[in-house]
């Protein structure tokens, strides 16, 4: 990482040549220009353009301040520097130069190649990639990262990673791999960074706790806002400082001592760009809704406070959103009622909550807090299904034989009165011991939940149990314990019947127009993974002794079987772990392209409107298609479902580092504690690099690294195709999945990293 030079303090230099010096011709030009500036503004300006455009394309790798043209041309009165800012304007228009930042233009190399939009994902300092941007009407599959462009660190300018930039492409002859140019940075992915700020006695600088923010932040001395040496700091970039190669910023906000609990929780809001709270003109919108239902509200919908209702929901849930109703009817059919609270009924559009609601997305639940998409009135009050209280319901309504045939179904709003509020462990122990409230309902969800589940996994539904984890906090919110989150079957029973309501809407929107033009729908979709990355995975699988069948027909089923064959075996969750990436990632869109990790033709999210926009999205559309609406435009729709997909991708990376932290926390703790101290500790190795091997600790399930550079007996080289290491004096082998022993060598609280060393003997 490059320490940022003081402006003015670059030392000494040999002198060079003066680029925006001006050549005898160049000379001429100016003159005229400067003639027209006083005498004509009016006249044409084709040889002063001509003059601009010799100049940058003399020094095509130079950016040149808007300051230096005007230098050039002695433009010194306000008339003068207009009319250059016109020209340069107009020569950017045209594609004859590049913006190269607010005031700063360079050549536009662009013609030399194929020019391509696109994101970067830096790797390492070194090097970076530009993934081309979906094009309309082009199919996502098939960008691939084939697709992808290898940018050199010399060559990628002051592009950051995830900035929209302009690429110029290149084919080089050694491979088959793209390489290419920056010559453009069309749009920030953001400009604010979380740090932590580094003092000098004449500027300071921000040293970012991003991993792929390979710049420090220079500070002058007049911007830092009151920080202090080593805080965790909040720095807005507002310019660069090309001469130093580093971005020029300011501190915007100071979090606190870096390695204080809410210091680094509210270091990962900042980083993920999370809210720390709403606005005011939210909350006073929420807090003037009334909390009395109107009698003529319920005389619109369907009452359902009559039939037994009831909710189970996690032992510290505040929000409930989603209630099961059940009763035997007379014609000898079960009637399940799938509640899920009317938050549309209260958030309204366009108004100051909807929009908060859609730039949110989603609530993010970190390790210690919920960041919530909703206001607390409406989160957990007036849209929480608490017991004891009528609450206004959108219902999914099922008649259905004593063996889970569904014979009829009913959608629309209703009104509902919960009378038990069981949390998973009460309504798990009902279940096994047969006893206590609801005590036949209980069991007869559970058994239709697990007929729903054996037809999901006939009809290629995929069953991987993944491992979650959670910590017990003390009361200062310093980690005890963690424990893995064990699934049982409450909370199987809850899950089956919120995925039959989710599948009932979308099919029944669908469907609800056959024949005519397509209902626009927001579904949750998951496509078919690619074969290649599927055969890859195989590949690796059968280093351990499973074959898998990876044609379409067979590769649900065998993706189940591996997951029951590696129950309880050391490779088990590396192995999951791959077969899930190789998967395509779900995602909304209006598209009805189905769910392959489910097994369902078409699948929404309905369930879940308090805490999920695209939820809320549902029941408007939903109702618009129950009321008769026809058909709408798709296009605002794809918008906010590319929006919500981008979002819950942003809450998931946030709740991962929330829980990285405590991660570190609690071994850093153990290892203050005398409890670590020379202890070989078992673990799984999870993940092989270049320089070194991933390995998850079995009893606190942190990961850390072990570093082939402090490996001693021998010198080991990294396999990329075959997910191992190989020493090259004795042969040894370490691979994915392979059990072995380690002890803790360091963490790092602010870069939430845990260094581990490996029993090269024990392993």
């Amino acid at each position: 990482m490059t320490k940022p030079k003081s402006p003015g303090q670059e030392g000494p230099k040999a002198k060079k040549k003066n680029p925006t010096q001006p050549t005898g011709n160049q000379r001429q030009a100016k003159k005229k220009l400067q003639n027209q500036n006083h005498k004509a503004p009016a006249a044409p300006l084709q040889k002063a353009a001509q003059l601009i455009l010799a100049l940058v394309n003399e020094h095509p790798k130079r950016k040149f301040a808007q300051r230096d043209f005007y230098r050039q041309f002695e433009a010194k009165d306000l008339a003068a520097r207009t009319t250059i800012d016109q020209l340069l304007a107009d020569l950017t228009s045209r594609g004859l130069l590049t913006k190269a930042g607010p005031q700063a233009y360079q050549a536009n190399r662009a013609p030399q190649g194929e020019t391509i939009l696109g994101r970067v994902d830096y790797v390492n300092p070194d090097y970076c990639y530009v993934l081309p941007e979906p094009v309309p009407g082009v199919p996502v599959d098939e960008l691939s990262t084939k697709q992808d462009i290898w940018v050199a660190r010399r060559h990628a300018g002051s592009a950051l990673d995830g900035d929209l930039v302009r690429v110029v492409v290149h084919q080089f002859k050694r491979d088959t791999r793209r390489e290419g140019e920056i010559v453009e940075v069309v749009q920030r992915a953001r400009t604010e960074f979380v740090g932590v700020i580094e003092l000098n006695p004449r500027y300071a600088f921000v040293v970012p706790d991003k991993r792929k923010m390979h710049h420090d932040i220079f500070i002058r001395l007049r911007d830092v806002n009151g920080a202090q040496q080593g805080q965790k700091v909040v720095a807005e970039i507002t310019e660069w400082d090309e001469q130093g190669k580093n971005p020029v910023g300011r501190v915007k906000k100071v979090l606190g001592k870096a390695g204080d609990h809410e210091t680094e929780m509210h270091s990962i809001m900042a980083e993920y760009e999370l809210p720390y709270e709403f606005p005011d003109a939210v909350v006073q919108e929420a807090e003037a809704i009334g909390e009395a239902i109107p009698a003529s509200e319920v005389a619109k919908r369907r009452d359902f406070r009559g039939v037994p209702t009831f909710t189970i929901d996690p032992d510290n849930a505040q929000d409930f959103d989603d209630a099961l109703s059940l009763r035997k009817l007379d014609n000898g059919l079960w009637e399940v009622g799938v509640h899920i609270a009317d938050v549309t009924h209260y958030v309204r559009p366009d108004t100051l909550l909807e929009r908060e609601a859609y730039h949110r997305a989603t609530s993010v639940y970190l390790v210690d807090r919920c960041v919530p998409m909703l206001p607390e009135k409406l989160s957990n009050r007036l849209c929480s299904l608490r017991p004891h209280e009528d609450k206004l319901t959108f219902s999914a309504v099922f008649q259905m034989t004593e063996h889970g045939k569904i014979e009829h179904a009913w959608f629309g709003r209703t009104v509902i009165r919960s009378v038990r509020r069981f949390t998973y462990e009460e309504a798990q122990t009902g279940l096994e011991s047969g006893q206590g409230d609801f005590a036949e309902e209980l069991k007869w969800l559970n058994q239709t939940a697990k007929i729903f589940q054996q037809k999901r996994v006939k009809a290629g539904a995929i069953l991987f149990e993944t491992t979650e984890v959670k910590f017990k906090l003390d009361e200062n919110k310093k980690p005890i314990e963690l424990v893995p989150k064990v699934r049982q079957d409450a909370h199987k029973l809850i899950e089956e019947f919120m995925l039959l309501a989710n599948k009932g809407v979308a099919e029944f929107v669908h469907n609800l127009r056959k024949g005519k033009t397509t209902n626009t729908m927001v579904y949750r979709t998951h496509a078919h993974p690619d074969p290649e990355r599927v055969q890859n995975f195989a590949n690796f699988a059968r280093q351990f002794g499973y074959n898998l069948k990876v044609d379409e027909k067979s590769v649900s089923k065998s993706l189940n079987q591996l997951a029951q064959q590696t129950e309880g075996k050391p490779e088990q969750g590396v192995l999951q772990q791959l077969a899930i990436r190789a998967m395509a990632k779900a995602k909304y869109t209006t598209e009805p392209l189905g769910h392959f990790g489910l097994a369902f033709d078409h699948y929404s999210h309905f369930t879940s409107p308090i805490r999920r926009y695209p939820d809320m999205l549902a029941h408007r559309l939903l109702q618009h298609y129950l009321d008769g609406g026809a058909p709408v435009d798709p296009v605002i729709y794809e918008e906010r479902c590319k929006h919500s997909s981008d979002m819950e991708k942003r809450a998931a990376d946030a709740e991962r580092a929330s829980i990285k932290y405590k991660q570190v926390e609690l071994m850093q703790d153990l290892a203050k504690a005398g409890k670590l101290r020379n202890q070989a500790l078992p673990g799984v190795i999870t993940g092989i690099t270049e320089w070194g091997m991933y390995v998850e600790i079995t009893a606190t399930r942190c990961e850390g690294m072990a570093r082939l550079s402090d490996l001693k007996m021998d010198y080991y080289e990294f396999d990329d195709k075959k997910y191992q290491v190989t020493g090259r004096r004795y042969g040894r082998t370490f691979r994915l999945g392979d059990p072995v022993r380690v002890y803790v060598k360091a963490t790092n609280l602010e870069k939430r990293t845990i260094d581990l060393l490996l029993d090269e003997e024990e392993a």
